[in-house]
Parts: C-alpha cells; structure tokens; sequence
C-alpha cells in the first residue's frame, strides 16, 4: 500500500550532507511505489515558539509565517524524514526551531506513525549521532503514536558531497524503500 511521506530538509545550504541523503531517501521511497513531498526549511520563514499554548485550544499558531503552510501537510503525513547537519553535537537550529513550532499538531489527530532521521557530521565518531537523536526523541515521546524506525549516520561529511562515497548512501536508499 502507498504511503504518504514527508521529508523534511534542515539544511539552509543547498545540495549539502544532509540534503543529499534526503534525496536518496526519497529516491528509494518513490521507487517503492510511496507518493513524497519534500520540503526544505531553506528560505522559509520560521518563527521561534513564544510559549504561549494558544494553539492547543485553536489548533492553530498565533505566529504568522510559513509554518502555516507545513503543518498541515505535515498532519496528513504516514511517515515523516526529517535530515539535519550536526552542529555542536546536536541537530541543527532550524530543525529544533521547526520541531517546537509543530506544538499545534500535539492536541490533533495527526497521521505520522513513522519516523525516520538522516544526519550528517564532520566528525567520524557514532558519538556525534548521540546528540541530536536524544533531542528528536524527545519530540518523538510527545507523539505517542509516532515511533523511531530508522536512522543513517554520515559520518566524515566534512566538505560539501563527501556522503556521496559513504555507505549512508546506500543506508539512506533502503530506508526509503522500507519506509
């Protein structure tokens, strides 16, 4: 059965790390049968969350801005990607602002079950991958519907394409495909 899947792009640099192994993700969903839509965080407009729980009576953000048009796409989503630089350790800052302004969606009757995570970091060590995953799971625990299902590291990506020889390719692929 087709799903309908959601990949969200963190990167504000065009055909970085990350972005390419969405695209590989992609790649591999849309080859196994899935309807996908991508969306890059690059050039839109992303307020921070002010706290003010007005949305979990509305079920709509007081913010103004381009996350109005995301959730919900987001909302009728089957799985959802999410790929992200690794700066400092974590997830970058565009995605964690993303992931607290996506608050609106916790009261709703959201679709996602699945989630994915693709993430690349300079460094070579699996502990750079620590970081960022404990900050999505943390968003993931407060959709109790939603689960982790699978994760690729690229690791090494220092220079632009390095992921392009690294097994995180192929990893990326095959996760699109089973996703």
């Amino acid at each position: 059965m087709s799903k309908n899947i959601l990949v969200i792009s963190s990167s504000l640099r065009g055909g970085s790390n990350s972005d390419v192994l969405a695209d590989e993700f992609i790649r591999g969903a849309r080859e196994a049968g899935n309807k996908v839509k991508k969306i890059s965080l690059r050039g839109k407009k992303i307020n921070f969350c002010i706290g003010c729980l007005a949305c979990q009576q509305s079920g709509n953000c007081v913010l103004k801005d381009d996350m109005a048009e995301i959730l919900p796409v987001m909302q009728q989503a089957d799985v959802i990607c999410f790929a992200s630089p690794v700066y400092f350790y974590d997830m970058c800052g565009q995605l964690k602002t993303f992931l607290d302004r996506t608050n609106p969606l916790f009261p709703s009757e959201y679709k996602f079950r699945d989630i994915y995570f693709l993430l690349t970091a300079a460094d070579t060590e699996q502990t750079a991958a620590e970081g960022p995953l404990k900050g999505l799971q943390g968003w993931i625990d407060c959709f109790e519907q939603a689960e982790l299902k699978g994760v690729v590291c690229g690791l090494g990506a220092e220079k632009p394409d390095d992921v392009k020889a690294m097994p995180a390719m192929a990893e990326a692929y095959e996760l699109g495909r089973k996703a």
